[in-house]
Order: C-alpha cells, then sequence, then structure tokens
C-alpha cells in the first residue's frame, strides 16, 4: 500500500468544506434568481459540466504538480467541482430528471458525512510506520524547493524521521542543506479565530448550567420529534406526508438518540465519563443517520437543526475529552 500522506485529512476537510460551500452558494443563488436556465440556442448548460471541468482541473493540478499547496489548491478546485456536480443528484436518480427531487438533499449530505467519516478515520490512525514518515519528510523537502522552508518547517521534517535510524535523519538532514531558508511566514488568519473559538467552548464547558441545558435538549427534543410522529401515526396523518419514509427514519432515529440519551442521564451521577461518551454517541447517531432523513423532509431547511446538533456535538465532545483527561490524572 502507498505511504499515507500525513496531510490527508486537512486536504480531505478542504475538499468537503468547498463542496459544501458550492452546493450552498449555488442553491442560494438560483432561489434568489428564480432558478433560472442558461440555454444557448438548442443546448442547455447544466452547472454538473462546470462541476466536471472543476473536479478534473484540480486532479490536474494533484497530478502535475508537487507538494502541499498543489494538494491544497488541488482540493479546493476540486471540492467546488464536486459540490457542482452533487447538487445536480436529482436529475440522475429520477426518471424525470427532476432537480427538485425530495431525497437528493439527503444524498448530498450523506455524500459529505461519508467523506467526514473518512478524514475522521484518518485524523485518528495517529501511528504512521518509518517508511510512511520518511515519505513525507522527502514530501516536505521537495515541496521547499522553489520557494524554501522555515526553521520550524525544517524541525518538523526532523522530529518526523527522528526514530527512522541514524542514517534516515542523517540522509534527510543532508537534504534540507540543499533547500533554502525561507522567513517564517505570517500566522494565518485562521489561527487567531481558531484560538478563540477553543477559549469560547472552554468557558461553555465550564458552566455547569450550559452543560445542563444540553443534556436536557438531548434528552427533550428528539422525545418531541417521536411523540409527534406517533400521534400522527394514530390519527392517521402519517401517510399524507410527502415523504412519510423519510419522516418514519427521523422518527426512528430520534428514538435511538433519546434512549441513548436517557442511558447516559441514568449514569451521570456515578460515571460522567461513560454519560457523555453515550451523549456523544446519540449526537453522532443523530448526525450521520437521522440528518440524512431530515434533510429529505425539510430540504436545506434542515440546516439550523444541523447547525445546532454540531454546537452540540463541539460541547459534549470538549467536556468528554475534558471528564477522560481529569480520569487520567
Amino acid at each position: 500500500m502507498p505511504p499515507q500522506a500525513v496531510s490527508a485529512p486537512s486536504d480531505i476537510l478542504t475538499f468537503v468544506l468547498s463542496g459544501v460551500v458550492a452546493v450552498l452558494l449555488t442553491r442560494a443563488y438560483l432561489h434568489a434568481t428564480g432558478f433560472p436556465r442558461f440555454d444557448a440556442g438548442s443546448l442547455r448548460i447544466a452547472h454538473v459540466l462546470w462541476g466536471g471541468l472543476l473536479l478534473t482541473v484540480g486532479f490536474g493540478v494533484v497530478l502535475v504538480f508537487l507538494g502541499s499547496r498543489a494538494r491544497f489548491f488541488g482540493a479546493i478546485l476540486g471540492g467546488i467541482g464536486f459540490g457542482l456536480f452533487i447538487d445536480q443528484v436529482g436529475k440522475f436518480v429520477t426518471a424525470q430528471a427532476d432537480y427538485f427531487y425530495a431525497p437528493a438533499a439527503g444524498i448530498i449530505y450523506a455524500a459529505f458525512a461519508l467523506l467526514l467519516i473518512i478524514t475522521q478515520a484518518l485524523r485518528e490512525r495517529t501511528r504512521l510506520s518509518c517508511t510512511e514518515r520518511t515519505a513525507n519528510a522527502l514530501d516536505t523537502v521537495i515541496g521547499g524547493l522553489d520557494k524554501g522552508l522555515s526553521d520550524r518547517r525544517r524541525r518538523a521534517v526532523l522530529r518526523l524521521v527522528r526514530d527512522c535510524g541514524p542514517d534516515v535523519t542523517e540522509a534527510v538532514a543532508r537534504l534540507l542543506e540543499t533547500v533554502p531558508r525561507r522567513e517564517p511566514a505570517r500566522a494565518p488568519l485562521r489561527r487567531p479565530w481558531a484560538r478563540r473559538a477553543r477559549q469560547a467552548m472552554a468557558w461553555v464547558v465550564s458552566r455547569r448550567w450550559v452543560v445542563g441545558l444540553v443534556v436536557v435538549y438531548l434528552l427533550g427534543e428528539p422525545l418531541v420529534v417521536v411523540a409527534r410522529v406517533g400521534v400522527d401515526t394514530v390519527v392517521g396523518d402519517l401517510p399524507n406526508h410527502q415523504e412519510w419514509g423519510a419522516v418514519l427514519g427521523v422518527a426512528s432515529s430520534a428514538l435511538a438518540t433519546v434512549v441513548l440519551s436517557i442511558r447516559g442521564a441514568l449514569l451521570l451521577p456515578r460515571d460522567e465519563v461513560g454519560a457523555f461518551r453515550l451523549f456523544r454517541l446519540a449526537l453522532l447517531v443523530d448526525l450521520l443517520f437521522g440528518q440524512v432523513f431530515s434533510f429529505t423532509v425539510h430540504q436545506f431547511g434542515a440546516l439550523v437543526g444541523l447547525a445546532i446538533d454540531l454546537f452540540l456535538l463541539a460541547v459534549v465532545t470538549v467536556k468528554y475529552r475534558e471528564l477522560r483527561r481529569n480520569a487520567s490524572a
């Protein structure tokens, strides 16, 4: 198997975020302009073609050029192309070529969710082999041949091969000597924002009443969904829903979420770590399964619920990791 790139998780995340932005901006623009048709005589140029073109350009950048910058720009271009492509999935899964096919939103969400699962799986594989670390060190050296490497990047390269034997370390050090030195770049704008976000999340988690509200929401919101669908089933209104199968999917996911949340709440007084593990699992069930059906039912109006779930997952995950650290200490 070829060596895995250290930057693979961040590159895939860049690809996903670019695709999500492309879908949202495309849908917003088409909605604002009344879904116009761009025709050229007897031809109709769908934006899926532009998506295929950008995908090709993005992969071309990765195939032709070396270095992390090429992968970064290739991920952006490819992500935008993938977003334009997947936005029209409704036309390719229906006989009527229906752009407004209701499950299309769920399919789009599922595609990006699957890519994020792959990203997380790669991120959790923290142990790279010596061969993989050496390959990544050499890749960084190659990427710095044109514009040089800062001292921080040089130290990072040497750390990668630190445990790979003296011969490898010496060879990589000699290669680094052939690379021009570069002044350290100004910190990216995302770093101060990321630091402020971490500080804000730490403040939120330190407030017990905020965590308590999160737990109450985890217990109450899915219970309301299950009760509402149950009432519709009893009174016979469920078949009147346009996508009643997806409504049942939402209810099933909500039922699993509420069961896990109740178990977590019962466990909370004696085992906080186990309780928050269950709360995190409940949110992941909703994000990976329930939201697929929610997007089918509510279309892109489900973005509000998705944003709430992501915020809750961030709070629960930070609290869970804090409790684990305290338990280990």
